[in-house]
């Protein structure tokens, strides 16, 4: 495991949770896409990736997400990303990254666990 990259599991009521901490780019990427790989290959269809901690991300862990996100709407799934506007230090910098990139609206993202986890329904944003 690379020193400083983490991804723990957990489970909220229907959702499975993973935990991102540490830096998301070529090296870890690969563990992050196994680590949602497994959670689908175990039955779940719901997650929610906490990329509260993520300090760094770079167009491979973009690219982990985005295949995610696809692989949870082949099943049928459901993907949500929490993304606090303060976290990691100064901010969110997946947050930053996905808003520079043009991609963070194809994401359901969340400020915290509460709100991911939770079914109420949310309105569409651009």
């Amino acid at each position: 495991m690379v020193v400083g990259f983490h991804v723990t599991g957990d489970e909220r009521g229907r959702w499975a949770v993973l935990e991102v901490t540490g830096e998301l780019d070529m090296v870890t990427s690969p563990m992050l896409r196994q680590r949602v790989h497994d959670v689908v290959a175990e039955g779940q269809h719901s997650l929610v990736l906490d990329l509260s901690d993520v300090l760094f991300c770079d167009s491979s862990g973009v690219s982990v997400l985005v295949a995610a996100r696809r692989l949870m709407c082949s099943c049928q799934g459901r993907l949500r990303l929490i993304l606090p506007a303060q976290g990691a230090v100064d901010g969110s910098h997946v947050n930053r990254v996905l808003g520079a990139l043009g991609v963070r609206r194809l994401f359901d993202c969340h400020p915290d666990l509460d709100s991911a986890t939770g079914d109420e329904p949310r309105p569409l944003s651009a």
